[in-house]
């Protein structure tokens, strides 16, 4: 089966071009491809996991991937679905950026040996001179077909328009493409569905100016059932750098994944088989939840490591009890089958003085220091619609005070809603 049969039937493609030039293309050996991470943030988020899975994919099957930082283009700002302009960045911050995103990579990527290539575009964007570029490269550019781009569209319809220097986004990234095209022979570029005009334009240019032959795949913008753009949560984004989102807080995230998500989340967010996976709609709600367990611990063992998945499934099995997972539920995953040790390492938790709980804290300000909840009239809130409770205990008032009373084991145990927990210990 070729990877682009593979990336089909798990589905990750929206759109291609030249579909049996770009088959025949990747039925060769050694094809490079790439895609460009935005270095906008220090880390990555779940948003982002399609476009790497995919260039991962492209390496098992072995292909080159490239992954592209845009430190040159960063300083410009992509306005691809976006409303209004980007913050601008320092070119400090963006090869700061840059660090953290190639460390993240290279967990589900291997870039030893020159198997996969980090590049950043600054490295050739900022030598750029400008007389020369707009003649040599902007002129095969037409600006009657670039407006009509959905990666424009949206802006030039805002109320604050598309900025000049963002007009120039598409002309930098369809120069990448052939900066990649004439360096490492690459003739792929894949992304977002909102790339789409981009992605073409480079292809445009590559004919134009080398008389040669490129390929672009996009991707679905990834949502899930109900309707939420992935990797979205009442707490903001969940991301791969382990100091913002913690590995049991990511593991988490995908235990609580809606039923009906399970399977298409199981076969974009891991490398299991697909005929296990497509086993998993048949399975009863007692087995999907098993489902869920290992999507979390696969999810998480590619994205912070064996030890780090194991310590978060026996963190999650010390709040919420042992769940073993049986053989025959996708058998292929490495995840404890029958492990009960428990550990509550990974749980979040704080340290108390017990001289402070022997005073006693008003609850609403102890679910505020321990970060359940975002500020004291929040916390009372939640207190108020039945959301907070001690030891499993729900709180009925504001003004409770919890003391070394509440002590169990040396611990207290708070939760806001169904599913975010944290543990006091003294």
């Amino acid at each position: 089966m070729s990877v682009l049969d593979v990336l089909r039937e798990r589905g990750f493609i929206e759109m291609t071009t030249h579909e049996k030039e770009l088959e025949d293309f990747l039925n060769q050996e050694n094809a490079t491809c790439y895609i460009g991470f935005d270095p906008t943030a220090s880390s990555l988020h779940v948003g982002s996991l399609v476009p790497i899975m995919s260039l991962a994919h492209m390496q098992r099957h072995g292909h080159r991937p490239v992954a592209l930082v845009g430190g040159g283009t960063g300083l410009v700002g992509d306005p691809s679905g976006k409303t209004e302009m980007r913050q601008f960045l320092t070119q400090e911050a963006v090869e700061r950026n840059a660090l953290g995103i190639k460390k993240q990579l290279s967990r589900f990527i291997d870039f030893k040996e020159k198997n996969a290539l980090l590049l950043n575009n600054a490295n050739w964007l900022t030598k750029l001179e400008y007389i020369p570029f707009i003649r040599d490269i902007g002129r095969h550019f037409s600006v009657n077909r670039m407006i009509k781009a959905e990666s424009y569209k949206m802006r030039l319809e805002s109320e604050e328009g598309l900025s000049f220097i963002e007009f120039n986004y598409m002309v930098l990234q369809a120069y990448d493409f052939l900066k990649l095209f004439d360096s490492y022979g690459c003739r792929l570029q894949m992304g977002g569905s909102d790339q789409w005009g981009n992605i073409v334009a480079g292809i445009d240019l590559i004919r134009r100016m080398r008389q040669g032959n490129a390929f672009g795949i996009t991707f679905p913008l990834i949502t899930t059932s109900s309707g939420a753009k992935m990797g979205k949560t009442a707490k903001g984004a969940v991301w791969l750098d382990p100091e913002r989102t913690s590995p049991y807080e990511y593991y988490q995230f995908w235990v609580n994944t809606d039923d009906r998500d399970v399977e298409r989340f199981l076969c974009l967010f891991t490398f299991l088989p697909m005929d296990e996976i497509r086993k998993v709609r048949d399975l009863g709600d007692t087995e999907l939840n098993c489902a869920k367990v290992v999507l979390a611990f696969e999810a998480t063992l590619l994205a912070h490591g064996t030890k780090e998945a194991e310590k978060a499934f026996r963190a999650a099995a010390t709040m919420f009890g042992t769940r073993v997972v049986p053989k025959e539920i996708l058998p292929s995953s490495t995840i404890p089958r029958a492990d009960s040790a428990m550990d509550d390492t990974s749980v979040p938790h704080s340290v108390f003085d017990e001289s402070q709980l022997k005073e006693g804290i008003p609850a609403f300000k102890i679910f505020t220091m321990v970060g359940l909840a975002s500020s004291g009239s929040s916390a009372r809130r939640l207190i108020e619609q039945g959301g907070a409770y001690i030891n499993d205990r729900r709180v009925e008032s504001v003004d409770f005070m919890v003391t070394d009373g509440d002590l169990v084991n040396r611990e207290i145990l708070l939760r806001a809603g169904k599913k975010r927990y944290h543990k006091i210990k003294v």
